[in-house]
């Protein structure tokens, strides 16, 4: 009995830990989109910009474009594993380039 109770906590705990594990790799995934995305929103390139998220973060992550008066600000957020771990989100800044008409809400 012991025994059983002994295996079914570690089996539990692995899988918060693979759980935590993939969250991190979510959050860096995340960030990586972000910082890509925000270079290419800052250049003009806001199609290319979405194909990025695509590619880089994980699942269907939500692309969500600032526009402030001197600088764009892009967040992606990602639900990962199913829900059992909150919403990440990550936020990259970039100041556009002269000329350059950014898309998205004033914030």
């Amino acid at each position: 009995m012991e025994a059983a109770l002994g295996i079914g906590s570690l089996m539990a705990a692995f899988t918060l830990v693979l759980v935590g594990v993939s969250a991190v790799f979510v959050q860096l995934r995340c960030t990586d989109a972000a910082t890509e995305a925000a270079r290419l929103v800052a250049r003009g390139d806001s199609e290319r910009a979405r194909q990025a998220v695509r590619a880089l973060s994980p699942w269907e992550a939500e692309l969500t474009v600032r526009r402030h008066e001197d600088h764009v600000s892009v967040v992606v957020a990602a639900a990962p594993a199913g829900g059992l771990v909150p919403e990440l989100r990550a936020e990259a800044r970039a100041v556009p380039e002269p000329g350059v008409d950014v898309p998205g809400g004033s914030g």
